[in-house]
């Protein structure tokens, strides 16, 4: 009951703030009645900024995000690779999200390193600069230099940053479940598990052993590839709430003018940047997922640097070979393919029309594909397919969502560093040699020999299992659980004889019995 008062509250300032940037468009969406939601704004005595006649829906929640505190605008990122939820629209106004603010006091910096690291700042560095260089939401960075002389850069929490994540969180999850209490339409799309994957992405990213660990991990993949480099870990001076790396001196890729002015072979920087981001997602299904230009420099000898671990998207190796053939159907224009991929790999449910599948992903790749090289957009052309699976009752994929998110944001970069190349087509023979290599029938004996091994490590704990089961059953009974009949009826329903499915279900009952007696 407090908790729900607390969150009322708090949604009040939340109404507030969105009033203020005309961006109530959110309550409209759950159902509010736009008359309403004015008649509310104006008993608060709420007074309208005044913004750009051509400020678009995104562009207005974005600014008030950033005035609501740090976690409104995680979810705001969030919100941002998830078209599916908002539309592409504002999914592409939520994209440029900044989340920069003032800087907090230097002495606070330096305490909070003296207190994690044990030790006071001037003799943990020879020198530490209190300018921080960079200020966000959740950490800012400073320039230091090490007793041996080497350069660094220290991030360093926000003073009381995890307590206002807490309330606010709370307060998205509960709104979250809010949602999809009452709209069942909206459940297809997982709110809650989509605020829950915050919540859970933020306890990572506020404990910056995390986010050094995952850049020792990215560092360690790329032992062997010198056009890429990721700093390195000071783990002496590292700890919950500080995360020191080795300094990036290279130029920001968004600084166009001086890498041409350094003579850098521009079209090599995009195939190079291809080349790293096929290997992230296809070889080691651990990428980096805020790759946004403020994270990336490009060293004078061309070598492509990369900065702040915090996001990292992870995918299986079974969830890799679905997207590459996927991909590589779309590329070819094998929609059935395409089809054939979805409908195995458990996205779209099995009692679905593969050919209707396949005509609407010509539907949306055709207008795509066949537009000059430079402007061809895989990310956009996955953003359209997720938009419209709805039709086909596919689930949402998160991580598949992050990927899309991320690919959109490195086509960008890509094409302001060299506009005429796509760089998915530069990717194009590596994912067609990863597949033929990871697909074929010596990988296919590999992935089963493994999967053997697996089985046979578990089987120990399987028959521990069914002799659980079988105890239970001589006493209580047999009990059929509501799950599995729906199951039966489903497999029905997919296009199996009837008798086919109920006498499998009778051998198996009949079998499990049998040992029980």
């Amino acid at each position: 009951m407090l908790s729900g008062v607390r969150h009322l509250r708090r949604i009040g300032g939340v109404f507030r703030t969105l009033a203020r940037h005309d961006a109530l468009f959110p309550f409209e969406r759950l159902g509010f009645p736009r008359p309403l939601l004015r008649l509310l704004a104006l008993l608060l005595l709420v007074r309208r900024r005044r913004t750009p006649e051509n400020d678009e829906e995104g562009a207005r929640l974005a600014a008030a995000l950033i005035e609501l505190g740090p976690a409104f605008v995680k979810v705001g990122q969030a919100l941002s690779v998830r078209p599916d939820l908002i539309g592409d629209a504002l999914a592409d106004g939520l994209t440029g999200l900044q989340d920069d603010l003032p800087p907090f006091d230097a002495a606070a910096a330096r305490a909070a390193i003296a207190d994690e690291i044990g030790k006071p700042v001037d003799e943990l560095f020879s020198a530490f600069d209190d300018e921080a260089v960079a200020a966000a939401s959740i950490a800012q960075v400073h320039r230091a230099v090490t007793p041996e002389g080497k350069a660094v850069a220290v991030k360093v929490l926000r003073p009381g940053i995890e307590a206002a994540f807490a309330r606010d969180l709370d307060l998205a999850r509960w709104a979250a479940v809010l949602v999809e209490r009452h709209r069942p339409d909206a459940r297809r799309l997982r709110p809650v598990a989509a605020i829950d994957t915050v919540v859970r992405s933020v306890e990572l990213e506020m404990d910056l052993r995390f986010e050094a660990a995952a850049a020792d991990e990215l560092r360690a993949n790329f032992a062997d590839e010198p056009a890429f480099s990721v700093p390195d870990v000071d783990w002496q001076r590292t700890g919950r709430r500080v995360l020191t790396t080795s300094w990036v001196d290279a130029t920001p890729v968004n600084e166009l003018a001086a890498m041409q002015k350094a003579g850098l072979d521009l079209e090599t920087v995009v195939a190079n940047f291809a080349k790293v981001f096929f290997l992230q997602v296809f070889r080691d299904g651990f990428f980096h997922a805020d790759l946004h230009p403020g994270n990336i420099f490009i060293g004078k000898d061309g070598t492509l640097h990369v900065v702040d671990f915090g996001i990292m998207g992870r995918l299986d190796r079974r969830t890799r070979l679905y997207l590459a053939e996927m991909l590589h159907g779309f590329l070819t224009g094998d929609y059935k393919r395409v089809a054939d991929v979805h409908i195995r790999a458990g996205y779209v449910p099995a009692d679905q029309s593969a050919d209707e599948f396949a005509q609407a992903a010509r539907s949306i790749a055709e207008p795509i594909l066949g537009l000059p090289l430079g402007e061809i957009s895989l990310a956009r052309l996955l953003a359209q397919l997720f938009a419209v699976t709805e039709k086909f009752k596919m689930e949402a994929q998160p991580q598949l969502l992050l990927l899309q998110k991320t690919m959109l944001i490195a086509e960008g970069v890509g094409r302001r560093l060299f506009p005429g190349v796509n760089m998915w087509e530069l990717a194009r023979p590596l994912i067609e040699d990863w597949m033929r290599r990871s697909m074929g029938a010596e990988a296919r004996m590999r992935d089963a020999a493994d999967e053997f091994l697996v089985g046979l490590e578990r089987l120990p704990r399987l028959i521990s299992d069914m002799g659980g089961a079988i105890d239970a059953i001589a006493r209580d009974g047999l009990r059929l659980d509501p799950a599995s009949l729906e199951s039966l009826a489903r497999a029905q329903r997919g296009g199996r004889p009837r008798w086919a499915v109920w006498a499998g279900a009778a051998a198996i009952i009949a079998i499990v019995v049998a040992i029980a007696d």
